[in-house]
């Protein structure tokens, strides 16, 4: 079996006195695509940033393709980063941009005009390569960044909050893009993010974070399926989690009797599990909000807070409205761990 790519191991890293990142471990393999996802706070933007040499760990180790690099400097470590706000060079046409850190290195000037070539046309920005920063879109900004990171041929590009400046059409072409070029150029990519569809419409392995510490990981499909973790299951969209203790649901308000057998732990539902307009349970409408094909219920029931989301070519009900509810047991998710 071959050895991980990047490893970190007991990794904890501190402000001072503050502990952020206490004895980390995790590994991404070659060619991987790694998100580090979770609330702000929860030191995942600190621990990309030892990666890339930015933050000395206060110990543990970091290895990149078999070495160790914990003590190495962040600029003989081979990684691209490609930050919230691009960084672009205002004053440099988009072929500067991208040809900036190959003149650094010094290199032959028919070597970089090759390499800044190719980096444009691989992101679709070729025909763009005289124009500079201002005079292109969010997302052509995004991918000139991207190119810039890309040409330097780094071991590993690490990317914080890619897709957080831009509007909800241009962030799912980004995501298209993202994922194409990666795909195309085998490079491993590890980038941060706090938005849950984003890590699950991108990455191949997602590392959710808490606390500095890792609650869970893995595909995307295990962790929206099968969270471990009452955390979790909230991160990832199971709005509705209560306690179950001999088969009675106790929630924050009060508690309902199951109608199906649980062992102790915690149920969970996603709105979209509730059903409204039959069952054996009462609630009343306190909200309801019209989404496209959907409508969104918040409803006030003897356990607290219920979240449902229906098709919008069901019956509707009116804020206020009395109904019939259920939390049937095809759409439970049981958890036993409680963090």
């Amino acid at each position: 079996m071959s050895s991980p790519y990047i490893l970190l191991k007991d990794l904890t890293l501190a402000y001072g006195d503050m502990v952020a990142v206490p004895k980390l471990n995790f590994s991404c393999d070659k060619g991987e695509l790694i998100a580090l996802l979770g609330p702000s706070g929860c030191g995942k933007t600190t621990t990309m940033r030892s990666i890339a040499g930015l933050l000395a760990p206060q110990s543990g180790q970091i290895y990149i393709d078999g070495k160790d690099v914990t003590n190495v400097p962040a600029n003989k470590r081979e990684i691209g980063l490609m930050f919230q706000s691009y960084a672009l060079f205002p004053h440099l046409s988009g072929f500067e941009n991208v040809a900036f850190g190959l003149r650094i290195k010094k290199l032959p000037e028919a070597e970089i005009v090759e390499k800044t070539n190719k980096g444009l046309d691989t992101v679709g920005l070729l025909h763009l390569a005289n124009r500079k920063p201002s005079e292109m879109s969010g997302g052509q900004q995004q991918r000139l960044a991207l190119a810039r990171s890309m040409v330097m041929e780094p071991k590993v590009l690490l990317l914080d909050e890619p897709l957080s400046n831009l509007d909800a059409r241009l962030r799912l072409e980004m995501r298209a893009e993202l994922q194409r070029v990666q795909r195309e150029t085998g490079i491993t990519m590890i980038f941060v993010t706090h938005d849950q569809s984003e890590a699950l419409a991108l990455a191949d392995r997602i590392v959710l974070m808490k606390d500095g510490l890792i609650e869970q990981i893995g595909t995307p499909d295990e962790l929206y399926n099968k969270p471990t973790s009452v955390f979790a299951a909230d991160f990832l969209g199971f709005e509705n989690i209560f306690e179950v203790s001999n088969n009675v649901i106790i929630g924050d308000a009060g508690k309902m009797s199951l109608d199906f057998k649980s062992e102790s732990g915690h149920l969970a539902w996603r709105p979209s599990g509730v059903k409204i307009g039959q069952g054996k349970y009462k609630a009343v409408v306190k909200s309801v909000a019209f989404a496209g094909e959907r409508r969104e219920y918040v409803l006030d029931a003897e356990i607290g807070v219920i979240m449902a989301d229906v098709s919008a070519q069901k019956k509707s009900y009116k804020i206020g409205e009395s109904l019939a509810f259920d939390l049937p047991k095809s759409e439970a998710h049981f958890i036993e761990q409680a963090s």
